[in-house]
């Protein structure tokens, strides 16, 4: 009996084992470290002392934020390329409101909590109301939000704000910066979100198959408006981090978050084609992302290397999900 209940043990620990290590977290987990040690070792250990460590750590909470701003609207199977001029200009909005309204740290950051919101749910709303697809409506609405952006102060930088915000960008619990604990947490109520909400479901199941959705009673349409909605808002808590941890904003603020919103739940295993979402492996994505970026400025590479390895790679998950999906598909 007790050899029985162990050999079957043993065997349900082998099968837990592989269904883990199948996972692509797994696989990301396992290149995220690989890659901070050869980064460590390559630099001589410059990767580990306490300021370069800090400073890793510190920027890479923008990433992951930026990041699950698209996951939320690939999960619908939709794409969001407003993503980082919004949080531009939610992060212009925040300083402008500190400095020429007067407003306290708090309410500046509730206000652009507010603008990415709204204007994700214009997004959703316009989606829903013109029937265009979602990359054509927030194209347009990239243009118009680089307007506003700039608008706010032109080409000027805003500066000298809040010193409690500024100091929350570099404060530190338990060793790790403030603003990676907000993103991390940030990610663990997406995770919730998705996994536990009802609402969170029914945007997995409208991705998955609109009409097997419709069909259960779920609104399409009311889907698309909080998915992009959620995205916004997201896009508006990585504009309050950025305002945080870098002590000064200007118009360029989000030029290069584009390709870092796809890449980062790309990589990590979200379906282009909606219905499938991974938090762990969007925050992963995001850790190795931010490890380029820190071999670029170590190593003095050309940015436009940097944007062709990513563009790259992003690329070859994408072609890599559109194998397995066929594969599953052959196999079922």
């Amino acid at each position: 009996m007790s050899t029985g209940t162990t050999t079957a043990g043993r065997a349900g620990l082998g099968g837990s084992l592989k269904e883990v290590t199948a996972r692509p977290e797994f696989t990301l987990a396992v290149l995220a470290a690989a890659g901070f040690v050869a980064l460590a070792v390559a630099t001589d250990g410059n990767l580990l002392s306490r300021g370069t460590l800090e400073a890793f750590f510190r920027f890479l909470a923008v990433p992951i934020v930026i990041g699950l701003s698209q996951m939320v609207v690939l999960a619908i199977g939709q794409m969001n390329l407003s993503v980082g001029t919004l949080t531009g200009l939610c992060a212009m909005v925040a300083a402008w409101l500190m400095l020429e309204g007067g407003l306290p740290a708090p309410l500046a950051v509730l206000g652009a909590l507010g603008v990415g919101l709204a204007a994700g749910l214009v997004n959703g709303l316009l989606v829903v109301f013109t029937r265009i697809n979602g990359f054509i409506v927030t194209l347009a609405t990239m243009t118009i939000i680089e307007g506003l952006r700039y608008g706010v102060n032109g080409p000027d930088t805003f500066q000298g704000y809040s010193p409690w915000l500024r100091g929350l960008g570099t404060a530190s619990v338990l060793g790790l910066p403030v603003v990676l604990v907000l993103a991390l947490v940030v990610a663990a109520l997406v995770a919730l979100f998705f996994g536990r909400a009802v609402v969170g479901r029914q945007l997995l199941a409208t991705g998955g198959s609109p009409f097997a959705a419709r069909l259960s009673g779920i609104s399409n349409d009311r889907s698309i408006v909080i998915a992009h909605g959620l995205s916004g808002l997201l896009a508006g808590v990585a504009a309050v981090i950025t305002v945080a941890a870098s002590g000064s904003v200007n118009s360029s603020i989000g030029d290069d978050l584009l390709l870092q919103s796809f890449a980062a739940p790309i990589i990590g295993g979200v379906a282009l084609a909606g219905g499938v979402v991974s938090v762990a492996g969007t925050c992963l994505a995001a850790f190795l992302v931010r490890l380029v970026d820190v071999m670029q400025a170590q190593f003095d590479i050309n940015p436009r290397w940097i944007d062709l390895i990513v563009g790259a790679v992003v690329l070859g998950a994408v072609l890599l999900g559109t194998v397995r999906q066929k594969l599953s598909k052959g196999s079922s």
